[in-house]
């Protein structure tokens, strides 16, 4: 199939670009490139994946030395002209939409930024999908949806209208906005609430990479609510798994629209995770404890019985295998 992925030199598209070329896939990946997080990361991760220059044309389509089958081109999601000609020219079969403004405390110091890309983006996406019809419409949600929802594990059932974050509003909305045109213009699509993902090439606003930076260099990390949180750490594999399975099953129905979880289903404390770091490292950490942060919650956990029901779904990667294989990157790519 030919598909469309959108965020490809960010950490989940990298790796997403990577899984569908193994399948024999043709993919165009696209990304703004924006300086969000250190561009020179997101220019390795691309020539990964063959695409061997730092210097693009906008809008234009340049050729990957190492897969026949991948082409990257240099695009901003709200660049509606330029995103109309690429579907109409390319007729994609599947889009898989992972770009977008991430982080949620970014949110509550650039909020104009999530409007942007996370909702007039994501429209324009849409749009193309109903005037060049594909068959499937993928797309990244996050587990913030659930903000204040005290019940756990989280369950795609459970009421998602309490967000704490503007990011959390913005991804709750592109689920809305997937629902009314998969009603409207009969679009499958399928939104993925991601549980904070971890790997080698992950981004460098997450905690992992923050606190295994800061450890190796003996500097205090930032503990929040004195450590008494959980997250669902979920390695990067286990995600892409999840990504690929769903992206070739396109709901059905008389409204084809469907939401998962994906995580790993077994949270895990701050503190031990910290402790992961610490065993992978051979060193201790230094902790700065302090109080809960604006768009924070306590907790998170996937309930990913749904995924599993549907294609077998099962993360395999423990905490700490996943911690030794990201510290093993680590310390090779970061100088």
């Amino acid at each position: 199939m030919k598909v469309l992925v959108t965020g490809a030199a960010g950490f989940i598209g990298m790796y997403t670009v990577k899984a569908l070329l193994s399948e024999g896939n043709e993919v165009v990946g696209m990304d703004n490139l924006n300086d969000y997080y250190m561009t020179q990361l997101k220019y390795d991760r691309l020539k990964l994946c063959g695409i061997e220059t730092n210097e693009f044309v906008n809008g234009q389509l340049v050729q990957s030395v190492t897969n026949v089958n991948y082409r990257f081109l240099k695009l901003d999601l709200t660049d509606q002209a330029q995103l109309t000609s690429l579907f109409k020219d390319e007729k994609f079969d599947v889009v898989i939409n992972l770009a977008g403004q991430a982080g949620v405390r970014y949110s509550i110091e650039n909020p104009y930024a999530y409007a942007q890309s996370n909702l007039i983006g994501f429209l324009n996406l849409l749009e193309n999908c109903r005037h060049y019809p594909v068959k499937h419409f993928v797309y990244a949600s996050s587990s913030s949806v659930y903000g204040m929802n005290e019940k756990v594990p989280y369950a795609e059932e459970d009421k998602t209208d309490s967000p704490v974050s503007l990011y959390a509003a913005t991804k709750k909305s592109n689920e809305l906005m997937a629902h009314a045109y998969s009603k409207l213009y009969n679009i499958p699509t399928t939104g993925m609430r991601f549980f904070t993902v971890y790997g080698p090439w992950g981004r460098p606003d997450m905690a992992p990479f923050l606190f295994m930076n800061a450890i190796l260099k003996d500097e205090p990390i930032k503990v929040f609510n004195h450590g008494h949180m959980k997250r669902d750490f979920t390695y990067i594999d286990d995600i892409v798994s999840g990504v690929v399975k769903i992206a070739s099953h396109a709901p059905t129905g008389s409204v084809p629209f469907k939401i998962y979880n994906i995580g790993n289903s077994d949270p895990v404390d701050l503190m031990d995770f910290i402790s992961a770091i610490e065993t992978a490292s051979g060193k201790k950490a230094t902790l700065n404890m302090m109080d809960m942060q604006p768009g924070d919650v306590v907790a998170t956990y996937a309930d990913t019985s749904h995924l599993q029901r549907d294609f077998g779904y099962k993360p395999s990667t423990s905490i700490q295998d996943g911690i030794n294989r990201f510290h093993e990157w680590f310390v090779q790519y970061v100088k």
